[in-house]
């Protein structure tokens, strides 16, 4: 049993210094799943890869943070806070894009900041993401900690206790699955 999990599972049963030891453990692993989450991100990205882990940190930990059972418990969630973080910022960005409750504003005295332009495509994916999830959990649960928190196969396998080559082989048919849903897909 790692470490992770025997201080998911004392404060599962109200140790209150577990919630304090569990911060340590995670973070670096946590921090590392963002970096290389925001490395596949466009460049000129405003979000920081610590920013983001800090974002998801304050969703697990929070006042009505869930139980985790173990380890892959736990990073299986961080993976979804992550992805639930990218895609409100997504659309946040489109709604502002858009106007969404703008004020009119002289354009010479303000700097505008640039929009990603891969937000329809992110938002794309998430409504896809939601219609595999609807037909196989696991495989779209696979896609986020793959695309989202960016783990290995060798680290998915674990976190999901399934065999590599079973990870791998889940990798390739959601992939095709979720680019033939994108290709009609539009963001909401």
């Amino acid at each position: 049993m790692s470490d992770v999990t025997q201080v998911l599972e004392r404060a599962h049963h109200g140790d209150p210094r577990a919630a304090e030891e569990l911060l340590p453990l995670v973070y670096q692993e946590l921090r590392k799943l963002a970096a290389a989450k925001m490395a596949q991100e466009k460049a000129g990205q405003t979000l920081q890869a610590t920013a983001l882990a800090h974002e998801a940190w304050l969703r697990l930990a929070g006042d009505t943070a869930p139980q985790f059972q173990n380890r892959a418990h736990f990073f299986g969630a961080a993976a979804e806070a992550m992805r639930r973080i990218l895609i409100e910022r997504a659309r946040r960005r489109l709604a502002a894009k858009r106007g969404a409750g703008a004020e009119v504003v002289d354009l010479d005295r303000i700097a505008i900041p640039s929009v990603a332009a891969d937000d329809d495509r992110l938002l794309a994916l998430d409504e896809a993401l939601e219609k595999l999830a609807a037909l196989d959990p696991r495989k779209a649960e696979l896609v986020k900690l793959r695309y989202f928190v960016g783990l290995s196969f060798e680290e998915t396998a674990v976190a999901l206790g399934i065999a590599v080559p079973t990870a791998k082989q889940w990798w390739a048919y959601a992939r095709a699955w979720l680019a033939v849903e994108m290709r009609g897909a539009k963001p909401r």
